[in-house]
């Protein structure tokens, strides 16, 4: 055999077992809903090459970037890009702990009319923002006290953590507090008052007690004014 015939089959064999390896890795990521690098440690320990492989995948397509160091694959993603609990799950992965509240959940129960715009989210971490090809992921921070009001919800094969109405009109009011300084300023709201029922208040006095701000009880007396209209 000569060198050159030598050298020609060695790179050829290891070409066919680069593809090979990546084949593997990309089947064991289609039917995740996220992952990482760290995720791939036992089919692949040199982060370098994934990283490059990753980057390369990203710009054809085949891989989309979540946010920094977090990928779905395209494939995955055209399996449940229409549908919006893997949506609200990955809302609840990009930045933990979190739960989905104000404008996106008012929406939901009908308090605001207008479509939101963006996945919103309340956190105990400092305020936060991912945009991906899903759209832009907002996050608010909050006390850590005040972290709670949320139900943990079983929704097809995802588990998404959501406000319950009241709690998220407490967020969207508690995160607006400096600016509702008068009645005028909680009408321009255009909250659905409506859709807001006697349990909800109580259930937000339990929050209001929590906080406990003179700032906050002023807002419900005006809200609470509004609401018996």
């Amino acid at each position: 055999m000569t060198n050159h015939f030598r050298r020609y089959t060695i790179q050829y064999i290891m070409g066919n077992d680069i593809k090979i390896k990546i084949k593997r890795i990309l089947a064991s990521l289609e039917n995740l809903p996220y992952f990482t690098l760290a995720d791939l440690s036992s089919i692949e320990k040199n982060k370098h090459y994934l990283k490059i492989l990753f980057s390369r995948y990203e710009k054809s397509g085949k891989l989309i970037r979540l946010k920094k160091g977090v990928y779905v694959t395209e494939r995955y993603l055209l399996g449940h890009n229409g549908i919006n609990h893997y949506h609200e799950f990955l809302a609840n992965i990009l930045y933990q702990p979190s739960y989905l509240s104000l404008d996106y959940i008012l929406y939901q129960h009908n308090l605001l009319t207008e479509l939101p715009k963006n996945f919103t989210s309340v956190a105990k971490n400092k305020t936060a923002r991912f945009a991906n090809k899903l759209g832009n992921f907002f996050y608010h921070k909050i006390k850590d006290d005040l972290f709670r009001g949320f139900d943990i919800l079983k929704e097809g094969d995802f588990t998404i953590m959501k406000a319950t109405k009241a709690k998220a009109l407490f967020d969207f009011l508690y995160l607006r507090k400096n600016f509702l300084t008068n009645e005028k300023a909680i009408e321009e709201l255009r909250l659905n008052l409506g859709e807001i029922t006697r349990k909800d208040l109580k259930e937000f006095k339990e929050y209001l007690k929590l906080e406990n701000s003179k700032k906050m009880k002023e807002i419900f007396a005006t809200l609470y004014k509004l609401w018996k209209r």
